[in-house]
């Protein structure tokens, strides 16, 4: 059903978001990620 995988696809991306967010700067840095990249690093996540 397309409303239960775009919901759980949502649901990915918006958990993905928060955990990465709730990273330190010098933890995202040593992961070589910057703070604008993580909304399309959690996109990638529900590819």
């Amino acid at each position: 059903m397309d409303i239960v995988r775009s919901y759980k696809n949502w649901r990915r991306y918006r958990d993905t978001v928060k955990e990465l967010d709730r990273l330190s700067q010098r933890e995202l840095n040593d992961l070589g990620i910057s703070r604008y990249d993580i909304p399309s690093i959690a996109r990638r996540t529900v590819g």
